[in-house]
């Protein structure tokens, strides 16, 4: 077989990104509509990601974050997504390049992409890490915790 110099897994992931870039600037504009909330994986030590050092040191490799109910200052440019959210009542700014990002899942319809970051891996201690996602501050919900292991590919 012939080397693909198009780098069409490449061309994919780039165009699945938007799907998350277009995801993320609807619920920047209009909210999120019905029951849509996402899960977002990224690589905390990806070049770009912005982070306390708190969140850092709890989070070295990866981290998982929900915007359902409490986010704040949501801003989507073409590179990056930046939000407010609190953890145990401490507010904090996370800026997120596009590239940094590994998963995106809406339980609420059952959609999920996963992307591959460099140096990142599937399995070991940061996927085990983001099967528990870190759930900012938010109203109590009627529904049911989805973990994400069910949805990652084995």
């Amino acid at each position: 077989m012939a080397e693909d110099l198009m780098r069409y897994d490449m061309l994919a992931q780039e165009a699945l990104k938007g799907v998350v870039r277009r995801a993320l600037r609807i619920a920047r504009d209009q909210g999120l509509p019905g029951e849509h909330h996402f899960y977002i994986s990224f690589r905390t030590g990806a070049p770009g990601v912005e982070i306390s050092p708190k969140l850092k040191a709890q989070y070295p490799e990866e981290m998982t974050i929900v915007l359902q109910h409490q986010f704040w200052n949501l801003e989507v440019s073409e590179e990056r997504f930046s939000v407010d959210l609190t953890f145990n009542k401490i507010p904090e700014k996370l800026v997120v390049p596009f590239s940094a990002v590994q998963g995106f899942f809406d339980p609420s319809v059952q959609f999920g992409l996963q992307f591959h970051v460099d140096g990142a891996s599937a399995t070991g201690p940061a996927a085990a890490e983001a099967s528990t996602p870190v759930e900012p501050e938010a109203k109590p919900a009627e529904g049911e915790v989805v973990s994400l292991d069910a949805f990652r590919k084995k």
